[in-house]
């Protein structure tokens, strides 16, 4: 069996960290598998060297910042092979050039273009642990890259995908896929198993093990993704194709984004391509659009109600501020105190009723629900921040989660 381990910051923090982390992997070598290791850099590396860079200029060229950011993985990989090496077992680090990691030239947040697997086939035939400098690769000219957040997950999906890897497994600080976020409902339950589509809704809505970029991998590689944590031999979660997992639960879990902020554009002209016009312009401007409601004013003026990231509220403004300069909208108005809180699971396809029970929830603890979009899978309500936590606890109990 060929598995594809990945280990993130916190898992290789310190020299006693990496050193557990050698002895786990030895632990399944020894088991008869063939083991790749995908490392990051050890938890505060990135950030130090982005001091150090910020030092000399607060503008750096995204050239050189990947030429320095790129050097933390591979410290890591070297070290881990080296402690490898020292107990006995054959290892090989290698930059994410040498593993044959191709990307496009879009410096700190580059996409995987290709990957020629060669070298770490050749390595594991001879039967050496290979150890991959994640979040990095070359472009086409041979300059080094850099993924971006996530970045290490993503390389560990594509050498998983590249080498047809039986599994890939995400090691992190979590030990899997939560029903719910534990530190909100101390009864959420841990899943076994959860779709490629139900994860994504789940990282999209706020759940933050693990990123949309990898899981979306995952889905189009057809790599069995498992998360688990680094701390403890308890058996993570496995993200698979629906097809995989028998008994489908109606909901897999309850997700929070408190990451929102609601715009609220007043005595806006009805004429054909207004909307069109004012959407265009803030995804000019790089802002992600999530709800959107619409509704005419007896005026025969419309009002349109969307949510935002509140990290993207003051380019959002700037844009809107322009409609309201020229006449195009009369007034606006913005609540960055709300936050949305979702239902998600792949069982909703096939069973009616399951928006009302969410509604009849929220209802019974008297919150006011502002906005609802629904998916063939998914559930997410808008409501007032302060309800957001009292919100997923209710939900989180009428959909009998923790049993």
């Amino acid at each position: 069996m060929l598995k594809v381990l990945k280990f993130g910051g916190t898992s290789v923090g310190s020299l006693e960290r990496i050193e557990n982390v050698a002895k786990r992997v030895a632990k399944i070598k020894e088991a008869g598998d063939d083991v790749v290791v995908v490392v990051s850099a050890m938890s505060g590396e990135t950030n130090k060297l982005i001091e150090y860079a910020n030092h000399f200029s607060q503008n750096p060229k995204k050239e050189e910042m990947d030429m320095l950011l790129s050097s933390g993985e591979r410290v890591t990989s070297a070290l881990l092979s080296i402690a490898l090496n020292e107990m006995g077992y054959p290892a090989v680090a290698m930059s994410g050039r040498r593993a044959g990691i191709v990307t496009d030239d879009a410096h700190t947040k580059a996409r995987i273009e290709e990957i020629d697997p060669s070298n770490m086939q050749k390595e594991l035939n001879e039967g050496k642990i290979v150890v991959v400098a994640g979040f990095q690769g070359v472009d086409k000219e041979g300059n080094v890259t850099t993924l971006g957040r996530g970045g290490s997950d993503l390389s560990a999906v594509a050498i998983a995908g590249a080498l047809k890897a039986d599994l890939c497994e995400i090691y992190t600080d979590v030990d899997g896929i939560y029903t719910t976020d534990p530190r909100i409902e101390p009864k959420a339950k841990k899943l076994d198993k959860i779709s490629y589509d139900e994860m994504l809704e789940l990282a999209s809505l706020g759940a933050k093990v693990l990123q949309n970029r990898s899981v979306e991998l995952a889905k189009k590689l057809n790599v069995n993704l498992v998360t688990r944590s680094s701390f403890s031999e308890d058996e993570g979660t496995l993200i698979t194709k629906e097809e995989n997992i028998m008994e489908k639960p109606l909901v897999s879990g309850i997700a929070l984004d408190k990451n929102q902020a609601r715009i609220s554009l007043m005595g806006v002209k009805d004429r054909p391509g207004i909307a069109s016009e004012i959407f265009n312009a803030l995804a000019n401007a790089n802002v992600n659009v999530d709800m959107i409601i619409q509704n005419k004013a007896h005026s025969g003026k419309t009002n349109i109600d969307f949510t935002v990231p509140k990290t993207d509220l003051n380019d959002a403004k700037a844009v809107v501020d322009t409609f309201v300069d020229n006449g195009d909208i009369e007034d606006d108005s913005y609540n960055e105190a709300i936050c949305k809180v979702s239902v998600v699971g792949v069982g909703m396809k096939s069973h009616s009723g399951v928006a009302a029970k969410a509604f009849s929830a929220l209802a019974n603890e008297n919150i006011n629900i502002n906005m609802i979009s629904t998916s063939e899978i998914k559930i997410s309500m808008v409501v007032d921040e302060k309800y957001g936590e009292l919100a997923v606890r209710a939900l989180h109990e009428a959909y009998e989660l923790d049993k």
